[in-house]
Parts: C-alpha cells; sequence; structure tokens
C-alpha cells in the first residue's frame, strides 16, 4: 500500500490549494481517511477526516475553509483549502486506516506567504 500525496507549493494568503492522495496497491474506499499536518518545531495535528462512517469532521483552525472529500472510485483523497493564512503553513500528509493497518503519505509542503 502506498499513498502519494501532491499539490503542495506556495500560495499567497487569501489564496486556495487543492491537495491530492492517490493510493495505490489499495483504494481509500469507506475506510477512515483523513489530512493531518506539521508545522515547523510543532506536532503533527490532525485537519480533516472523514470517519467509516462518512462523517467529516475539522480542525476548529480549519473549519469553513477546508474541505475533505474523495472521488467516487475510491482511489484519490482530496483537500480543498480556501482563505489560507500563513499559520496554515505546512508539511501535509494523507492517512489512511484499514484493518491491515494505518498508512501514510510521504507529506506535501505547503507554504502559505504573507
Amino acid at each position: 500500500v502506498q499513498l502519494q500525496a501532491s499539490g503542495g507549493g506556495l500560495v499567497q494568503a487569501g489564496g486556495s490549494m487543492r491537495l491530492s492522495c492517490a493510493a495505490s496497491g489499495t483504494t481509500f474506499g469507506l475506510n477512515a481517511v483523513g489530512w493531518y499536518r506539521q508545522a515547523p518545531g510543532k506536532q503533527r495535528e490532525v485537519v480533516a477526516r472523514i470517519s467509516s462512517d462518512r462523517t467529516s469532521d475539522y480542525a476548529d483552525a480549519v473549519k469553513g475553509r477546508f474541505t475533505i472529500s474523495r472521488d467516487i472510485r475510491g482511489n484519490t483523497l482530496y483537500l480543498q483549502m480556501n482563505s489560507l493564512k500563513p499559520e496554515d503553513t505546512a508539511i501535509y500528509y494523507c492517512n489512511l486506516i484499514k484493518r491491515t493497518g494505518q498508512y501514510w503519505g510521504q507529506g506535501t509542503m505547503v507554504t502559505v506567504s504573507s
């Protein structure tokens, strides 16, 4: 199982960006999935998740600005990020939890300039 995150880069504050996470060797299906981030000098934190019962939840810091989704075929996970702020700067990781274990993407860097 491999997860490949992409879509990061440099954006100005107030801008938008969409991250993608492609799964190989498996699909996201109806398993619990999520996006996490780790800013320099800080611990990894949850950004957004979709549970196995399809409910979504978001960190307070991103509510109303970020949207997590997955495509109908279950191969790709997305994170749409709007109204980006400098404090959103971090490495973003996608995550998949299956019965066989927990899997992480390699991370994609998002830098928001002020």
